[in-house]
This record gives structure tokens, C-alpha cells and sequence, in this order.
């Protein structure tokens, strides 16, 4: 898998985010123009993105701003049981730790923090626009 991508309406806000979650930003472009319709079937588009890498440098998160055409749907607050993409999981050194840092920026835990056997603790937390974000802490 090269990226996983999610659509936002506050790029500078994601961005912010996901670098307090320890990602790196590797560029921003604009992209546009007829080729870029042809691959997504949206003629005329406009969107600004930016790329985020993750620490260890195996996995890349793509954010997008739509410009043009206008945004169709909003499936940002949906439950966990929702039909489609839903979340995109982290694996962090200390759970606790990463979401006092990420509820200065707004997120909110959506359940509990719980632990699974002896293998992790994990939590799903609501980040910028309402996304679902979950968090894995493995256990030693």
C-alpha cells in the first residue's frame, strides 16, 4: 500500500495534527488539470494536498482539500459501524501520553482506553472534523 488518503476542510488543522501525532510532512501541491479528472472522474478539479509520512517511513497519509468540485457527502461523525473506509489506526509507544497531546489539539476519546490480553491497549479517538482515529500501544 503506497497512502491511505482522507478528505478535510481544514488542511493547515490536519496537518498540525498528525505532526503532534509524530507524521512528517513530506510536501504540499495543488492538483488539477485534465489528467487529474481522467483518474478520479471529477473534471475539473481542484484540490490542494499534502503528504504525511509516518515515522518509520513505511506508510504515507494523504490529506486533501476539494477546491472544486464542491464536497457531495460527510461522513465524518460516523459510528464505527458504518458501511465504507472508516478509520486509520497508529501504533504509538505510550497511549496515555499521545492522547493528552492530541486533546490539546481537539480530540476526544470516543469509548475507553482498554486493553486487549496481554498484547495491547488500544482506543479509538475522534480527531480534526470529527475523523475516527484509533490508537494501538503494544505491550511488552
Amino acid at each position: 500500500m503506497d497512502n491511505v488518503g482522507i478528505v478535510v476542510d481544514d488542511l493547515v488543522g490536519a496537518i498540525d495534527f498528525f505532526r503532534e501525532l509524530g507524521l512528517e510532512l513530506e510536501g504540499r501541491a495543488m492538483i488539477e488539470g485534465e489528467w487529474a479528472g481522467r483518474v478520479t472522474g471529477l473534471a475539473g478539479q481542484r484540490v490542494e494536498i499534502a503528504m504525511m509520512r509516518t515515522p518509520d517511513g513505511h506508510s504515507r497519509l494523504e490529506l486533501s482539500r476539494f477546491l472544486a468540485p464542491t464536497v457531495v457527502a460527510d461522513h465524518r461523525k460516523a459510528p464505527v459501524n458504518a458501511l465504507g473506509y472508516l478509520r486509520v489506526m497508529f501504533a504509538v509507544e505510550d497511549i496515555d501520553e499521545t492522547i493528552g497531546r492530541l486533546r490539546k489539539r481537539g480530540a476526544e476519546l470516543v469509548g475507553d482506553v482498554v486493553r486487549y490480553q496481554d498484547s495491547y491497549r488500544l482506543c479509538y479517538i475522534r480527531g480534526p472534523e470529527g475523523l475516527l482515529i484509533g490508537l494501538a500501544q503494544e505491550l511488552n
